[in-house]
């Protein structure tokens, strides 16, 4: 790994704290974020360069991460004007960890290769807290030789890195996690409401799901304090969630697979983007039945 160096662009919540894990392991040179101001912040915290442009950012670069909200930004960064494709270096890998439509990954790791370079998939499975853990899931798509070179540089970042298949693979599979994610959650924040209504204690309702009952898990132990609590702080935006849903619908309805439970949580997102939570955390989705 001597000698590789990493630029990140997207300094969201998890891109943050995912380029915060490649500076202390040595490898980031340098940060990219629409918004120079953040970019400035983090180059000033942790003493690496901000680049105004991904094209900058590229030129810089052996290995360029872009973790970015949606398909119009990933576009954007990798393919539009002064984008990552116009410094990128012959041989140079993009890792994209965002959560995008696999169509337009596949379209843009071609673009990629034509100039010379390589990309893969990455989409993670994980909270900001995983992150911080250094506990990240990454479901990545591309070639063994791509995956190899990636999983190098995300074992710093990362507990499980998973080849699962060519370009847009590790989209697919990280769609499935995420329509169950998304029904899951949408469910807790049900038997929370109902708990409540049958007069049960927070503190009963807490140990029922997330240490007595069998449908217990990770996101329980996370979400359901979060709902009793109020606390919304992000760990992932619910607008985010929405969207991962909104890919999730358009790739089932492409192969005539119903789906019908992921479908009425989308409904559910989409209500509670319209009450004006976008920016809270998913488990905020609770406030939609409460107001019902």
């Amino acid at each position: 790994m001597a000698g590789i160096r990493v630029g990140l662009a997207g300094l969201g919540v998890m891109g943050w704290r995912i380029a915060k894990n490649l500076r202390d392991a040595g490898l980031l040179v340098g940060v990219y974020n629409r918004t120079f101001d953040k970019a400035l912040k983090f180059s000033r915290d942790y003493g690496v360069e901000a680049f105004r442009t991904p094209g900058e950012l590229a030129r810089a670069s052996d290995v360029v991460i872009t973790m970015l909200s949606d398909d119009e930004a990933v576009r954007s960064v990798i393919a539009g004007s002064d984008g990552v494709l116009s410094g990128l270096r012959l041989g140079s890998l993009v890792i994209d960890m965002s959560t995008i439509s696999p169509s337009v990954s596949i379209e843009l790791a071609n673009m990629v290769r034509s100039r010379g370079g390589d990309m893969v998939d990455a989409p993670v499975i994980g909270t900001s807290v995983a992150v911080e853990r250094k506990e990240l899931v990454v479901l990545v798509g591309g070639s063994e030789d791509a995956f190899n070179r990636a999983r190098d540089i995300l074992q710093h970042t990362a507990k499980t890195i998973i080849h699962v298949g060519p370009n847009g693979y590790g989209l697919y599979a990280k769609l499935i996690n995420n329509a169950l994610l998304g029904s899951y959650v949408v469910a807790l924040a049900e038997v929370v409401q109902l708990g409540r209504a049958f007069g049960l204690s927070d503190s009963v309702i807490l140990d029922v799901l997330t240490k007595l009952s069998s449908a217990r898990s990770p996101t329980s132990e996370l979400k359901v304090p979060k709902m009793l609590s109020g606390d919304y702080s992000v760990q992932f935006a619910l607008k985010h969630m929405r969207k991962d849903l909104d890919i999730v619908n358009r790739e089932a309805s492409m192969r005539g697979v119903p789906i019908p439970m992921a479908s009425l949580a989308l409904q559910f997102y989409r209500m509670a983007e319209r009450m004006g939570l976008s920016e809270e955390d998913f488990a905020a989705v609770l406030k939609v039945l409460i107001r019902q």
